[in-house]
C-alpha cells in the first residue's frame, strides 16, 4: 500500500501529464480548475489517469457527482440546497466543501476541488491511513 508521500507524487505526476502543468504548480492546495486550469473534459482525462496510476475504478460520478447538481431536489435559483449540500458531504467526503457552503453556486462547486481532494479521495480508495 502506497504512503501518503507516493499518492501525492502519483497524483502531481498525473496532474503535469494531463493538464500539461509544472510539477512545482502542483501543491496540494492548488484548485484543479482555478490554478492548474483544468476544464471539464479534463476530469475524464484524471480519472483515466488515477484509475491506471494506483490500479483502481472510477465509477463515473464518483469523483465529481454532477447529477446532484441538476436534481431539483438538490438545486433551486442557481444553489445547492442544504439537503444537497449534506448529499455532497456524503457523496464527496473527501472533499472541503467549507467554503463552498458560504455561497453554494453550483458552477462554483467544480471550482473548489484542490489537489488534497484528489489525494484523499485516492486514500480513501486505496485504504491509505498514514
Amino acid at each position: 500500500m502506497p504512503t501518503k508521500d507516493e499518492v501525492f507524487e502519483k497524483i502531481q505526476s498525473s496532474l503535469v501529464d494531463a493538464l500539461g502543468v509544472e510539477e512545482e504548480e502542483v501543491q496540494p492546495e492548488a484548485t484543479l480548475v482555478g490554478d492548474l486550469g483544468a476544464e471539464s473534459i479534463d476530469f475524464l482525462d484524471i480519472a483515466f489517469r488515477l484509475e491506471k496510476a494506483f490500479n483502481i475504478k472510477i465509477p463515473q460520478g464518483e469523483l465529481f457527482p454532477e447529477d446532484i447538481l441538476t436534481d431539483p431536489q438538490y438545486v433551486q435559483d442557481g444553489k445547492v440546497t442544504e439537503a444537497g449540500l449534506a448529499e455532497l458531504r456524503k457523496r464527496m467526503p473527501f472533499a472541503n466543501l467549507d467554503n463552498f457552503t458560504k455561497n453554494p453556486v453550483v458552477q462554483d462547486l467544480v471550482n473548489l476541488m484542490s489537489v488534497a481532494d484528489l489525494c484523499r479521495f485516492v486514500e480513501g480508495k486505496l485504504g491509505v491511513t498514514e
